[in-house]
């Protein structure tokens, strides 16, 4: 059988190794981009806010991302704490960065007058998209895996040859988790965007907590079957408590503000005219 695993090194350009991870975050990025500011103009929000949050959202979401996993790994970096910044060897959780990426997001919004709810509707198939683009980062690198497995499984999901190729690793085939999760939030993805524009179904912040439901689901199921996870008292998965506590937490918030405060429709957008002012 034709080796047809993958070299994480896309190119080299002088002393830089130009890895594939890196080539395929940043086009995550620029995907969640344009389509937070295709949707944000159709909700009264100009493109130059999406630009802006992004250059504050990312860098912090990433640092986000390194401080969640150092506080669960804080066993290993408290005796060698010279690494703690060493991201560029790995370590990032998803869900630190969701919860920086927040943060920075409410701040940004009462900073500029823009309703939080209304931006995190418009961003969140982006961010989905991101999400979906970045697991092939991790494909690439051969992280984020499930346990072994056979390679009669892999060819009884028919999957493509370069896929079993890559999930063969010092000899030992693996549950192929990046793909699992990709497939699974590319069909919420699919749902939210075939459903957010149906009049009279969206109330403002419902659509991000569709989104909120759907990957607590999804990464309760996928986190299962990783090797990688990281623990709290030896035996609970993280972001398996997470997964359960995010989804019975916006479960009750989206019923709460269905009956109690009833917000505006997702379709009517900001109603605000630039420049925005604080009612």
């Amino acid at each position: 059988m034709i080796n047809l695993a993958i070299n994480p090194t896309a190119f080299v350009l002088g002393p830089f190794n130009v890895k594939w991870y890196g080539i395929i975050m940043a086009a995550a990025i620029v995907v969640a981009a344009w389509m937070a500011i295709s949707e944000g103009k159709k909700r009264q929000i100009i493109p130059d806010d999406f630009v802006d949050l992004l250059l504050w959202a990312v860098p912090i979401g990433y640092i986000g991302a390194r401080i969640y996993y150092v506080i669960f790994e804080w066993s290993y970096y408290s005796q060698h704490p010279n690494e703690i910044i060493a991201i560029w060897n790995g370590g990032i959780a998803i869900y630190g960065g969701l919860i920086a990426g927040a943060i920075v997001l409410l701040v940004f919004c009462y900073k500029r007058f823009l309703p939080p709810f209304l931006m995190l509707d418009i961003i969140t198939p982006g961010v989905m998209a991101a999400q979906i683009i970045g697991r092939w980062g991790n494909f690439v690198n051969q992280e984020a895996h499930g346990g072994p497995t056979t390679l009669h499984f892999l060819q009884e999901l028919h999957l493509p040859e370069f896929i079993i190729q890559q999930m063969k690793i010092n000899g030992v085939y693996y549950q192929p988790t990046f793909l699992y999760e990709s497939v699974l939030n590319l069909i919420g993805l699919i749902i939210i965007l075939s459903l957010r524009h149906r009049k009279h179904l969206f109330k403002q912040g419902e659509i991000f907590m569709l989104y909120l439901m759907w990957y607590s689901a999804v990464r309760f199921f996928v986190e299962g079957l990783r090797t990688d996870s990281l623990y709290i008292f030896g035996t609970i998965r993280v972001s398996q408590a997470l997964s359960v506590i995010l989804f019975i937490i916006t479960l009750a918030l989206f019923i709460y503000r269905r009956v109690k405060i009833k917000p505006k429709w997702y379709l009517d957008g900001s109603g605000l005219k630039y420049p925005y002012t604080r009612d």
